[in-house]
């Protein structure tokens, strides 16, 4: 008796997992992000897609850092051949940069709308559409009712969805999957050569639904994400594995 109430409870919570945009058992090479430790840290050690992720941008610093990052996943979501909506009442995106992370400008689809009610309700309408490998909006505010709305449509189709919030006066609690925030860090410049070198973030995974929070540093390079070291809380000073580039 108690063994079969041992496996439905099991059951039942690799079902709701499942539900929640998390996949059951280990990652292969395939779905791999290429995030290290990071993606140690969502349930199965698997990035969770089909479901909504929040960054928080209060910043025009954190902003762009966040568009760097995140535009980092969407290059590998779309596989170069995927669709992506990016919804906005003040676009702050460059198109043209999106190439540097692997993501073709063309194959996004810019909605600018006039005020925020037009964003959520083109948000959520474009999240039902299977055929998108991602939806990327920006918000000023998201409510709890308001992100439940995007988080069942996303149940339903399995798009991605990413939400930049812009004002945090009025933080509160969501159903998104996680809710990140990510700072500009020192990049590394290549030897010999002048000028910057490729972006380098740290990533604050503030909140993640039944994973565990940390603080990461990663760069970029033409190849992918490159972790820089492991979890701040591990280790006293960060020291890059390898330059990126």
């Amino acid at each position: 008796m108690l063994g079969d109430k041992k496996h439905i409870i099991s059951k039942l919570q690799k079902d709701i997992l499942q539900w929640q945009g998390f996949k059951p058992g280990q990652a292969t090479d395939a779905q791999r992000f290429g995030l290290g430790a990071l993606e140690a840290a969502f349930p199965n050690g698997v990035f969770p897609t089909g479901a909504i992720h929040e960054f928080l941008t209060p910043t025009n610093e954190t902003a762009a850092a966040s568009g760097g990052f995140m535009s980092g996943l969407l290059g590998l979501l779309m596989h170069h051949e995927g669709i992506c909506v990016w919804i906005g009442i003040s676009r702050r995106v460059f198109p043209p940069a999106l190439k540097a992370f692997g993501v073709e400008p063309d194959r996004v689809i810019f909605i600018d709308v006039k005020n925020e009610q037009e964003a959520l309700w083109v948000t959520e309408e474009a999240l039902k559409c299977e055929g998108l490998s991602a939806v990327v909006a920006e918000l000023r505010e998201l409510s709890f009712a308001q992100s439940r709305r995007l988080q069942l449509a996303v149940e339903k189709s399995r798009v991605t969805g990413f939400i930049l919030r812009t004002d945090l006066q009025k933080l509160c609690t969501t159903t998104c999957v996680a809710r990140w925030q990510i700072e500009p860090i020192p990049s590394y410049a290549e030897t010999g050569m002048p000028g910057v070198g490729f972006p380098h973030w740290q990533v604050e995974l503030l909140k993640v639904r039944n994973g565990n929070p940390g603080v990461f540093q990663f760069g970029w390079s033409p190849d992918g994400f490159v972790p820089v070291g492991t979890e701040i809380s591990d280790m006293p000073v960060l020291v890059p594995t390898r330059k990126a580039g």
